[in-house]
């Protein structure tokens, strides 16, 4: 079984792959006089870190494709609950080093990019 599933289809296993469990606070979020924290935590949302080895063009297109919209679906193993969920994420940054060309195709060093939950 493949790691990720983004819309529904299986892309190429990533080599590193971390989940950040994410807090997020309202505005409200303040220290008092004693230094103690009153804390509104408004929601908890998930960070999928991935690294990939060396892609040839065909693999790399098809992964940056599947990331293209504003928004999809993304299946992964899920630590905290223990199973593989489906939520909605968006796309970071996306970097991609080219390591060689190898009889004019361009072979790439990785990919590496983190999807945030909506």
């Amino acid at each position: 079984m493949a790691i990720l599933k983004i819309n529904g289809v299986a892309i190429p296993d990533p080599s590193e792959f971390s989940v950040d469990i994410i807090d997020i606070d309202d505005d409200t979020t303040t220290r008092n006089a004693k230094g103690d924290l009153i804390r509104n935590r408004i929601a908890t949302k998930r960070k999928l870190n991935c690294r990939w080895p060396a892609l040839k063009n065909a693999q790399m297109s098809l992964i940056l494709k599947a990331v293209k919209n504003p928004f999809f679906q993304v299946e992964y193993p899920d630590p905290m609950e223990g199973k593989r969920l489906t939520k909605t994420f968006y796309v970071g940054d996306r970097q991609m080093p080219v390591y060689s060309v190898i009889d004019g195709e361009v072979l790439w060093e990785g990919l590496s990019m983190n999807f945030i939950e909506r």
